[in-house]
């Protein structure tokens, strides 16, 4: 199986633009499963709650997941996409799962950070796994990582891969995600984005290294930290259905629930 990102730099509130610019790298590329960041078509530093509003879109209805659904017809693959969701005058830090099939689902952020608490509402729905051809994967974004039992809690569902759109500042992440991996025995795909956004009086730069990783930590591609690109690599995703750390040590069996691990 071939899993990628596109690590972008959008231009703010220019949807349409940041919505071409990514299906036409897609187009280029020849994986089976891509995965957007963060935010992707709208960029991020919204300025106050209605702002987040009026770039919202409706999901799946909206003309971002109906591009993106139109798309992964065309190529034959499956996307996951960050993108800002409008539900009954509520807005959601969201991602969308689309596939040759169609719409698959919607995970909205569970663990908004910093100012997003003024733009979006936090999730309400709890955490889901899906299945696509032979793979399941699960879906985390951007500050979701700081909590581990996010990472878990899909494990335990059975995500092999966790597909993690991402916008992120924070300059520890891609090392961490290292750990999750590890913890997990799962693939991991963050797509983070690069540039600056000033719209405010706080600066805010993202920093790019969007990656892939095995299901024992290993940075199978690591991205730059400043420049746009687009990346699949082959992985077999059934690697991460093996839990065994030792012949008698197995990952879940191992712990000690009556004890709260």
């Amino acid at each position: 199986m071939k899993v990628g990102f596109l690590q972008t730099h959008p231009i703010f509130g220019k949807k349409q633009e940041n919505v071409n610019a990514a299906v036409s790298l897609i187009k280029g590329m020849d994986a089976d499963l891509v995965v957007l960041p963060e935010l992707f078509n709208t960029g991020y530093q919204f300025t106050s709650w209605e702002e987040s509003l009026a770039l919202a879109e409706a999901v799946p209805d909206g003309e971002t997941t109906q591009a993106l659904i139109k798309l992964a017809k065309e190529k034959r693959l499956s996307i996951v996409a960050g993108l800002a969701e409008c539900e009954k005058g509520t807005c959601y830090n969201s991602a969308v799962l689309v596939s040759p099939q169609g719409f698959v689902g919607c995970y909205r952020k569970l663990h908004l950070f910093y100012n997003e608490k003024l733009w979006f509402a936090p999730g309400n729905r709890p955490l889901e796994v899906y299945t696509i051809g032979t793979v399941t994967i699960g879906i985390m974004i951007c500050f979701d990582w700081f909590f581990p039992e996010v990472a878990r809690a899909l494990a335990v569902k059975g995500a092999d891969i966790l597909c993690h759109p991402a916008n992120l500042v924070l300059p520890y992440c891609p090392q961490a995600m290292i750990t999750r991996c590890i913890e997990n025995r799962v693939f991991a795909i963050t797509a983070n984005r690069i540039g600056t956004e000033r719209r405010t009086e706080e600066s805010l730069s993202f920093i790019g290294t969007s990656q892939i990783l095995g299901t024992k930590g290993e940075i199978l591609y690591r991205a730059s930290p400043d420049r746009e690109e687009s990346m699949a690599i082959e992985i077999n995703p059934h690697n991460a259905r093996n839990k065994h750390i030792t012949p008698v040590n197995h990952l879940f069996d191992d712990r000690r629930i009556t004890f709260g691990v």
